[in-house]
């Protein structure tokens, strides 16, 4: 078999605490990185950029975030999808109130607003855990849906109360707006995808991601041993929070470019991010972006098969496409309850080894 380690040796700690230490590993993330960045946009389409793509890389970015509190941090938030709504509004008033600034300032100036609101409704999870904390940011999705509903300051006093992301230009390309070529909005995505990965992995390999998985075994023995859970707990939020607003302010302007808070950012984007990690592997970054591969490539999958190959009327497609989605749901969750993840972490244990048993 390909999959062989002889004769790759490493000569010093770096090299064998890589994220990659196979050469086989590093040789296809490179790869990959080289067709994302160098072939991809020279072939992308609408329809690829907007139906598969750039949603996939959205969510995976909101992915990396919430795996970050669940999945490392062990705290379960169910307000995805109201942090998502405060990067989105924030994108909103930044640009509207600031045209000349550079949209990416503008995105990461999002997303450290969102990590505040974060950490504010992350002060429960001192005191409580568990349901009770999830509860708690449920509260916080209604909230915050409620509030950008309310005030009319936040949608610029629009009659319709719908936001619209005005046209912006990076680097001589329009990125948002209307004039948006698909490869435009493709890179951008991808940039911020891989510079949220890369920060995600070197956080959780850390110290401070040693501190978050501490308090999400034992929370009492992490204390005892020397980790402030306030610390730890909020930055958690934060960064969490931070990874959302980000997701939020793209899936706004670049992906929608027009958004209601209520149908856009609703309780259904926050368990729909819940899921891609559960399905995708808690505490895993490639299973957040499995998860989000999963979560999108699938409807899109079988609505090719059912509407366009079968001819199924389009209403009772979406609700066949719920339940197969659903019921794949269970059956992943049943067979490898660890996700996506640890079966692409067991196949590679298994390449290792052929022909020899295990």
């Amino acid at each position: 078999m390909f999959y062989r380690e002889a004769g790759d040796f490493k000569t010093s700690y770096r090299d064998d605490g890589q994220t990659f230490p196979i050469r086989l590993d590093r040789w296809g993330y490179y790869a990959l990185l080289a067709v994302a960045f160098l072939v991809i946009p020279f072939v992308i389409d609408n329809y690829w950029a907007n139906a598969i793509l750039v949603p996939f890389l959205i969510y995976a970015i909101a992915a990396i975030g919430l795996n970050i509190l669940v999945g490392y941090a062990g705290q379960l938030s169910l307000g995805t999808g109201g942090f998502m709504a405060v990067g989105a509004y924030a994108v909103y008033k930044l640009t509207t109130s600031f045209p000349d600034i550079n949209i990416v300032i503008h995105v990461l100036l999002a997303g450290i607003i969102t990590a505040l609101v974060g950490m504010l409704f992350g002060l429960p999870s001192l005191r409580i855990k568990g349901f009770y904390l999830a509860v708690a940011t449920l509260a916080a999705q209604f909230f915050l849906v409620w509030l950008f509903n309310k005030v009319p300051w936040f949608y610029n006093y629009s009659a319709s109360g719908q936001i619209n992301m005005p046209e912006r230009s990076l680097l001589g390309q329009v990125i948002t707006g209307p004039g948006t070529t698909p490869a435009a909005k493709y890179l951008l995505c991808l940039v911020f995808a891989v510079a949220v990965a890369w920060v995600a992995r070197n956080l959780t390999r850390g110290t401070i991601g040693r501190k978050w998985m501490a308090i999400r075994d034992m929370d009492i023995a992490a204390e005892i041993i020397g980790v402030n859970p306030l610390n730890a707990k909020l930055t958690a939020f934060g960064v969490s929070s931070f990874f959302v607003g980000i997701a939020g302010a793209l899936f706004f302007a670049v992906y929608l470019g027009a958004a209601e808070v209520g149908e856009a950012f609703g309780l259904n984007k926050s368990f729909l991010i819940l899921f891609m990690i559960i399905i995708g592997g808690l505490g895993s970054i490639f299973g957040s972006f499995a998860g989000a591969a999963f979560m999108v490539l699938l409807p899109v999958l079988l609505k090719n098969v059912l509407v366009g190959g079968m001819g199924w009327p389009t209403d009772l497609a979406a609700y066949v496409e719920l339940m197969i989605v659903g019921a794949l749901i269970i059956i992943v969750l049943i067979l490898e309850p660890h996700g996506l993840a640890q079966l692409w972490r067991l196949t590679k244990e298994k390449l290792r080894l052929w022909p020899f048993p295990h």
